[in-house]
């Protein structure tokens, strides 16, 4: 699997698209997903560089998430701003990774991702909870590279 068109169908996306709708539905929090080929450069570094051009380090409460896939290199990546990441229980972000692995070494990548977003989005319901003047800040839309 080397083409980000053949990582997930349609549908697949619109179900992910629909997860972080979900996610995103009992908190401020925002989550991004973004998908592209490979990078050149190392994964994590690539990951930031993503979270600030899609604008996640502008959110209001540092509470984006962004899950990042470089398909051809079989690597994945989970950011979190610094009022998430400040939160959250220090292994938090790698036993999602670890739980979303497991889903994608048996092909199950829509799945994993929703799993991911899912875990994601109850972590920013209980550190940032929705409240009645939120504004969704972020498309959530998957970005392509």
């Amino acid at each position: 699997m080397s083409k980000v068109e053949d990582f997930l169908s349609k549908e697949e996306e619109q179900e992910i698209v629909e997860a972080i709708r979900i996610a995103e539905k009992n908190t401020s929090g925002e989550i991004r997903v973004h998908i592209e080929k490979t990078t050149l450069k190392p994964h994590f570094d690539r990951a930031l560089e993503v979270f600030e051009e899609l604008k996640m380090d502008a959110t209001e409460l540092q509470n984006g998430v962004l899950f990042y896939f470089a398909v051809a290199d079989k690597n994945f990546v989970i950011c979190g701003d610094k009022g998430i990441n400040d939160l959250v229980a220090a292994d938090f972000w790698n036993s999602t990774k670890e739980l979303m692995a497991k889903q994608f070494q048996q092909k199950n990548f829509k799945q994993g991702i929703v799993d991911g977003i899912l875990m994601a989005g109850e972590q920013l319901k209980k550190y940032f909870p929705w409240s009645v003047d939120d504004v969704n800040e972020l498309s959530n839309e998957i970005s392509k590279g």
